[in-house]
């Protein structure tokens, strides 16, 4: 290979290879994007997105066209095939040029002895069109466990939430409200040619017509606004903030909670923010920088709280747990290729065993809102129901939301393709002895 830089769709196969190996796009995708200049690094990752977006069509239908499977050595190829793939079925490349430029990718592959074959199914793909799904699994590109699972838990709704998981995510901003009303900063929009509306559920939220780049946004250097999804917005609707509270929230990063939290209660007495992740804490404090505001950070396991707890219990708890993230796959596409069906059930001891623990340093009197980016119920309401069984003390409030379905022990938000993510809440209070 030499000191030639990588075809872009070589490096592409090589970021599909790491994440069927476990890795997620946001570990694998940045030293690939580092590879290329700058202004063909959006392509990158759109091919990567795309790729791992459709995957379990595409792979079906390469499957289907190769006699039998590529050694293991050569699995890179398999991955060229497939990005090569997506650009013929989903992209607006034309057909030569993806044809060409994936033969000469899989030479600087050093895998000269295989361009025959991807010559040969390529043209085949491209001549024969795509071929009808042979089932639901490639036909909604999930893998099998997930749409049986989905099938099952939502009977009437699955085949809409597979559905949504394919569709591109709507991109939302969080005014910052200590800066700017809703409606002020819409006019900002305005006048910087940005098409943009309310959201319907989170008071703070406004959808953008399509994407831009965050420097595009008006001030948002200095702090006006942050990108979250609506459905994360939810949160400082549930908490019931008030100046002179202490709130802890447990599983921080990347801190879009921790700040919408700070902005939603000006003279709250102090917000402990808690992550496990070194890697990902620093974020945490970026976000807070730009936007001026405090917060105490702490690297930590939330459910450890000898290691961290100061002793002094919190008014508000928001325990945005580690969950399947099934509720927010068409931001992370990858997730359909590094999340198993036996993820869950440790996922649901996790979830908790940290309810537990930060029911212990929740005030009587106090408020704790329980949070997944989830839509299975394993690790929603009966994460929930089993709490409240346990702990006798627990008393469920139901939210007074206009969003999501009641589930019985909290709220389910489905995907929505015009705007929120999936996601679960649920608000549970301590009595006052």
């Amino acid at each position: 290979m030499g000191d030639h830089p990588q075809p872009m769709r070589a490096i592409a196969a090589g970021v599909m290879l790491a994440v069927e190996n476990g890795q997620s796009l946001s570990q694998c995708l940045p030293p690939a994007l580092n590879r290329l200049p700058p202004n063909e690094r959006p392509e990158l990752q759109a091919l990567c997105y795309g790729t791992c977006r459709w995957f379990h069509r595409l792979d079906s239908e390469l499957n289907g066209r190769l006699k039998k499977p590529l050694r293991k050595p050569d699995r890179i190829v398999h991955h060229l095939m497939l990005v090569a793939l997506f650009q013929l079925r989903f992209s607006q490349q034309a057909t030569y040029a993806v044809l060409n430029e994936t033969v000469e990718a899989c030479r600087a592959l050093d895998k000269p002895h295989l361009t025959g074959l991807v010559n040969g199914v390529l043209r085949a793909a491209e001549r024969e069109g795509a071929p009808e799904p042979a089932t639901d699994a490639a036909r909604f590109s999930h893998p099998v466990w997930m749409v049986e699972k989905l099938r099952h838990n939502w009977p009437e709704d699955w085949q809409r939430i597979l559905e949504a998981n394919n569709a591109q995510a709507p991109m939302t901003l969080r005014v910052n409200a200590l800066r700017f009303n809703r409606d002020q900063y819409l006019g900002l929009l305005q006048e910087a040619g940005i098409e943009a509306g309310p959201t319907q559920f989170a008071p703070h939220g406004i959808q953008l017509a399509s994407p831009v780049p965050v420097e595009r946004l008006p001030w948002f250097a200095d702090g006006a606004v942050s990108v979250q999804d609506e459905a994360a917005q939810l949160c400082t609707t549930l908490l019931d903030l008030a100046p002179g509270q202490r709130v802890l929230d447990a599983c921080a990063a990347p801190g879009g909670k921790t700040c919408a939290i700070l902005e939603s209660c000006a003279e709250l007495a102090e917000v402990v923010a808690i992550d496990e992740s070194a890697d990902r804490l620093p974020r945490v404090q970026e976000n807070l920088d730009r936007l001026d505001l405090v917060a105490t950070l702490k690297q930590a396991d939330a459910a450890a709280i000898e290691q961290w707890w100061d002793g002094e219990v919190f008014d508000r708890i928001l325990l945005d747990v580690p969950c399947s993230a099934s509720g927010v796959i068409r931001r992370h596409p990858d997730i359909k290729l590094l999340r198993r069906e036996s993820d869950i059930v440790p996922l649901a001891a996790i979830q908790l065993g940290l309810l537990d623990a930060m029911w212990s340093i929740l005030k009587p009197g106090g408020r704790l809102v329980y949070a997944t980016c989830s839509v299975f119920p394993q690790e929603n309401h009966r994460i929930i129901q089993r709490f409240c069984k346990q702990q006798t003390d627990a008393i469920l409030v139901e939210p007074d939301a206009q969003w999501g379905r009641d589930m019985g022990a909290g709220r389910q938000l489905l995907p929505d393709p015009f705007s929120h993510d999936g996601f679960f809440y649920a608000v549970l209070e301590k009595p006052e002895p």
